[in-house]
């Protein structure tokens, strides 16, 4: 119930596919594989038939939390046992990549369709490809085409992308080992009740009750350190490509003089 794809998508799904949604709990937005086949529509005429499971790795809004792989091949298993296809929204993928000992091939023979983007922590200046087999891709080529998304002098992109891929890959971990630094700072000061447990780039602070996230926020936004409400006592802070050893050491200093 907390994926981007519901949550930060203006509804998308249902106003551009005409689908409907089945919401499920979870820790930190990562399914527990036990949920998948109790919410599989019977053939039942007063349902909408199940075709589709949507994973999201890392999760955005549960602090860049990683499924286990193990996890994940569970529930590919419940999908292929009651045809179902497996989608995963891997804006952050790479994230999770190098936090683990898994390749990309291995999430390509687990998922039939999977999204990556190019322009967070790998830092090309814009772009996420859809990957999938050849038959699913010309669809959705078509697709594309018929919303209106094509592009022109995309080979510039392109080439931003390929190089994003070829050279950035392994330095996510840099993000990922800032983010920790973050943590711990923010773990200590008097204004926040905790901190989201820590695995990848995304660190989500939950303030004390007393606080107003937005209030907040624009206090350090006043000292140069920008961050994001994402609710009424809940800021998100994110380590990427532009965040520096000088960047991130400011960001301390901030948070330990508001601390104090």
């Amino acid at each position: 119930k907390d994926s981007h794809v519901y949550y930060y998508e203006g509804g998308g799904m249902m106003r551009n596919s005409g689908v409907s949604v089945c919401l499920l709990d979870g820790d930190r937005g990562l399914i527990n594989p036990n949920d998948i086949e109790p919410h599989i529509n019977p053939d039942d005429d007063h349902r909408p038939i199940t075709r589709l499971v949507s994973l999201e790795n890392t999760t955005n809004r549960g602090g860049g939390a990683c499924y286990s792989f193990d996890d994940i091949k569970s529930i590919s298993t419940s999908c292929q046992k009651n045809g179902l296809a497996l989608h995963l929204d891997g804006a952050r993928l790479f994230n999770a990549l190098v936090e683990s000992d898994l390749t990309p091939r291995d999430y390509g023979q687990i998922f039939d369709s999977i999204s990556i983007c190019l322009s967070k922590g790998l830092g090309a200046p814009v772009g996420s490809l859809l990957l999938g087999n050849k038959s699913f891709i010309r669809q959705g080529k078509r697709i594309r085409k018929a919303w209106g998304g094509a592009m022109r002098q995309a080979g510039y992109l392109a080439a931003a992308g390929i190089y994003a891929l070829e050279n950035h890959v392994d330095r996510l971990k840099v993000d990922n080992q800032k983010a920790k630094i973050l943590e711990e700072r923010l773990g200590a000061a008097s204004y926040v009740e905790s901190v989201v447990p820590v695995e990848s780039n995304i660190v989500i602070v939950n303030l004390r009750q007393n606080l107003n996230a937005m209030e907040l926020v624009n206090q350090l936004a006043q000292n140069e350190l920008n961050c994001i409400a994402i609710g009424p006592h809940q800021i998100r802070m994110v380590t990427h490509l532009g965040i520096t050893e000088e960047v991130l050491n400011r960001a301390a200093q901030v948070i330990d003089d508001l601390l104090n």
